[in-house]
């Protein structure tokens, strides 16, 4: 066999120079029968091994009519049934290469979007322990939102998965972006809905929030990752890019820092658009469902009358509050960031939002006051009472009772 460097100097000569067969066998010292073999070839000389027999020929009848019946038989079993006493390596080989041929073809279908179609949400759990007190670290969930048009990427880290916190979460993604998309595709999250009786619910809270916002909540049925694929690939984008030689003193730590990285995320380019999503967040959100001029009523409310504790709870954490309302109805209003108490519409007590769980929180004014009112109390309780009280005479009490007394 010739080499390729001959081969294609044999074709220079006789196209470019118009050698004949017979000068250029004696130019280059070879047989004119391999000018000529090289003339014919339209592909250049390769080598190839003769194929040898493998041991596995003898039981590919088997492997085949196994696989025909359980196309996803392991290569263990199998080797088991035929009674396979060789290598089992080149019979996983033989089972990999032939296995395609017996089960059912399941082809993903590349989707396209439209300017402010939808938008896919996940919950990330980042595998790190964010500090969120003295020597504690939790893992905590990221909420995580792609556009599909424009692949926008947004993202922000939650106390909880709660549905207080997902859709204050939520509310403060779409405020940052500054529209709504037409539909937001989630999973089945709890705090969202899931699928019963083969069909998708929404809790009540999730009904209300797209209500408020005008929007579709699209609900994916169970198994079915590929629904919601672009923010699938977000979070492992999120893991390996994001993640990886970073330090966190706490969550708003976390989310300073995901915010700055998120603005250079979106303008990388991106291969599949052959663009960055910079360039068609414009046009995405533009053709989104505007904002409510009312925001949703989002995060954790609730009444309550205030205890003797003069504490209140709210995700398993007790914020204390003045105790001047204690038997009062106190309305309790927490986000994000703060835990907000108010009675008759004055402010009672006003926390920063902990991250941390089962934990007491004290305002020391709170605890002050509550010391005053109690020493105020125990002092009034322990004052004598200077009132003069009429004394009565012992016979007064047996005539009354009709006792007699002898004398």
């Amino acid at each position: 066999m010739i080499k390729v460097e001959d081969w294609a100097e044999i074709r220079r000569l006789h196209r470019a120079e118009g050698m004949p067969i017979k000068a250029i066998a004696r130019h280059l010292g070879i047989a004119r029968n391999t000018v000529r073999r090289a003339l014919a070839a339209e592909e250049p000389p390769k080598y190839q091994r003769p194929s040898k027999k493998s041991i596995v020929d003898a039981v590919e009848p088997q492997i085949r009519q196994l696989l025909r019946q359980w196309p996803d038989m392991p290569a263990t079993v199998i080797a088991e049934r035929i009674s396979w006493q060789r290598s089992i390596t080149v019979l996983k080989d033989r089972i990999r290469q032939i296995r395609p041929e017996y089960r059912p073809v399941d082809p993903a279908s590349r989707t396209s979007y439209q300017p402010g179609e939808l938008a896919q949400c996940d919950l990330w759990f980042p595998p790190a322990r964010i500090p969120v007190g003295p020597g504690r670290g939790m893992s905590l969930p990221v909420l995580v939102l792609v556009c599909g048009y424009s692949r926008w990427l947004l993202a922000r880290m939650l106390p909880s998965r709660a549905a207080g916190d997902l859709f204050a979460g939520m509310w403060a993604l779409l405020s940052l972006l500054g529209a709504t998309p037409k539909t937001l595709v989630w999973d089945n999250e709890g705090a969202i809905g899931a699928w019963k009786g083969g069909r998708p619910q929404l809790t009540r809270d999730a009904e209300a929030f797209r209500g408020t916002l005008g929007a579709r909540i699209l609900q994916c049925r169970p198994a079915d990752p590929e629904a919601k694929g672009l923010v699938e690939r977000a979070n492992g984008y999120l893991e390996t890019s994001f993640l990886p030689g970073r330090a966190f003193t706490g969550p708003h730590d976390f989310n300073t820092q995901l915010e700055g990285w998120l603005q250079r995320a979106n303008q990388r380019h991106h291969r599949r658009l052959d663009c960055r999503p910079a360039d068609r967040i414009g046009a995405d959100r533009a053709a989104m469902v505007a904002l409510p001029p009312v925001p949703p009523t989002v995060g954790w409310r609730s009444a309550t009358r205030l205890a003797r504790d003069h504490y209140v709870r709210v995700a398993s954490n007790d914020y204390s509050v003045h105790p001047s309302a204690i038997g009062r109805l106190v309305e309790v209003v927490a986000d994000l960031e703060h835990v907000t108490v108010t009675c008759a519409g004055q402010v009672m007590a006003r926390h920063e939002r902990c991250w941390d769980a089962h934990q007491t929180l004290t305002d020391p004014a709170h605890a002050r006051a509550a010391a005053a009112l109690r020493s105020a109390r125990l002092q009034a309780v322990a004052t004598p009472i200077d009132t003069e009280v009429e004394q009565r005479q012992l016979s007064d009490y047996d005539a009354l009772l009709g006792i007699e007394t002898v004398a």
